[in-house]
């Protein structure tokens, strides 16, 4: 495994899978570009080593092949215009213009392979089968997939001399272009820049964090989190809970939550985590009061009450203004602070407020000195609705990648180059 600073680019074609999964409007124009400049620098190394760039990338779930509105052509502008240079559009992934554009690119040129996810090989899973598809068709199906999917590796391999896993965001995918093309270089394959210091950032923070080490693990389901708050128990000092697990925490304790959000099939793991962080010496930090709306909506009727005592025909959709001055408090006194998941419905200006404090609090806290790592999607685009993401450590752009790590899984894409 090559470090990518190390590495002779001189006249090789690199071929970068690249996280380019992002948010587009209704006309097809990017929304949200973080994850393209993220990627810029690895881009910039191949090309100014004397290099050129073959980029791919998946863009969202199509159901049909190919699909327009999936089509990474829509992207291909913002690509171009942060970079500063003409980016090619190869449209499809393995056809004879792509291979033809793969061997004719020159030193200095990039191009850009179509969605990877319009084809079935890249998730190595079956597609078309009938509703009524017995277990035989079934497993015939998955093993003609598979056959299929080694030649697309292959044909992906041909294009270029090396290969680049930058998509930290796919990394806990097996799937073709993160991890099976690797074994196509086994001299020539590292991570990229995003990889390297998604990596180092949270290997860092979980090996050797400063204490006192905090979470502050959002989010509507206690289902969904399960997982990451029990890893995190073996390393945290507290774990701030916000967002919609409160009232399934406060209703298993036997609190009123009205109309709030609530998993009663979690009750007995949340009074388990109750048990276990008090078993631990962990503090667990819940907001007492909450924001309620009488509707999920920007128009609705809001109150200020107890997370455990919300009337009937209200829900909580923010923590209130106790739990932001606790909230607040309880950062400031942290050196090591992990955010995954806001406080409340951020996405609603008007259940904005909980949230902001809380990003407001760890810009506070980094600049003191603290160490601050932003994760999960919804996070990010906390963090950037504020404007703060260039007041905190690092702000990572894997979602369920980052979850995965933190929880000690092996990531495929970071084994697939470690080997």
């Amino acid at each position: 495994m090559f470090k990518i600073d190390s590495y002779d680019f001189k006249g090789k074609r690199a071929i970068i899978r690249v996280d380019f999964n992002v948010p587009l409007d209704d006309e097809g124009r990017v929304t949200d570009d973080t994850r393209i400049r993220a990627a810029i620098p690895t881009i910039e190394k191949v090309l100014s080593g004397g290099g050129s760039v073959i980029l791919m990338s998946h863009l969202g779930r199509p159901k049909k092949n190919p699909d327009p509105k999936y089509s990474l052509r829509q992207i291909v502008p913002d690509i171009e215009r942060l970079l500063g240079r003409k980016v090619l559009f190869a449209g499809d992934c393995t056809g004879d213009e792509a291979a033809r554009m793969a061997r004719d690119l020159k030193p200095g040129e990039v191009m850009l392979l179509e969605n990877l996810r319009f084809y079935a090989e890249e998730e190595g899973k079956p597609r078309g089968l009938a509703d009524d598809a017995d277990d035989a068709e079934k497993a015939e199906a998955k093993k003609a997939v598979k056959a299929s999917q080694k030649e697309f590796v292959k044909r992906l391999a041909s294009y270029a001399d090396c290969y680049i896993n930058d998509a930290f965001g796919t990394a806990h995918r097996a799937h073709a272009s993160t991890a099976f093309i690797a074994d196509y270089f086994p001299e020539d394959k590292m991570f990229g820049y995003v990889m390297e210091n998604e990596l180092k950032a949270i290997e860092g923070m979980m090996q050797h964090p400063q204490r006192p080490f905090c979470a502050i693990i959002g989010g509507s389901k206690v289902s969904t989190k399960i997982s990451i708050i029990e890893k995190l128990m073996e390393k945290v000092d507290s774990i701030v809970i916000g967002g919609g697990m409160t009232y399934t925490f406060a209703a298993a304790q036997g609190g009123r939550i009205g109309n709030s959000i609530c998993e009663p099939e979690m009750f007995p793991v949340a009074l388990d985590i109750l048990a276990k962080a008090k078993e631990k010496g962990i503090e667990l930090v819940m907001s007492p009061d909450a924001l309620v709306a009488d509707a999920f909506s920007a128009d609705a009727r809001t109150a200020t009450a107890p997370s455990d005592d919300i009337p009937d025909g209200w829900q909580g959709v923010d923590i209130g203004e106790e739990g932001k001055r606790r909230f607040r408090e309880h950062i400031l006194g942290c050196r090591t602070i992990l955010w995954n998941g806001p406080v409340g419905v951020f996405e609603i200006d008007k259940f904005a407020s909980g949230s902001k404090a809380v990003a407001e609090a760890i810009a506070e806290a980094t600049a003191a000195g603290a160490f601050s790592l932003i994760g999960g999607g919804d996070s990010v685009a906390c963090i950037n609705k504020f404007g703060l993401a260039d007041k905190v450590s690092y702000v990572s752009t894997g979602g369920g990648a980052l979850l995965e790590y933190i929880e000690g899984k092996e990531l495929p894409g970071v084994a697939a180059i470690r080997k």
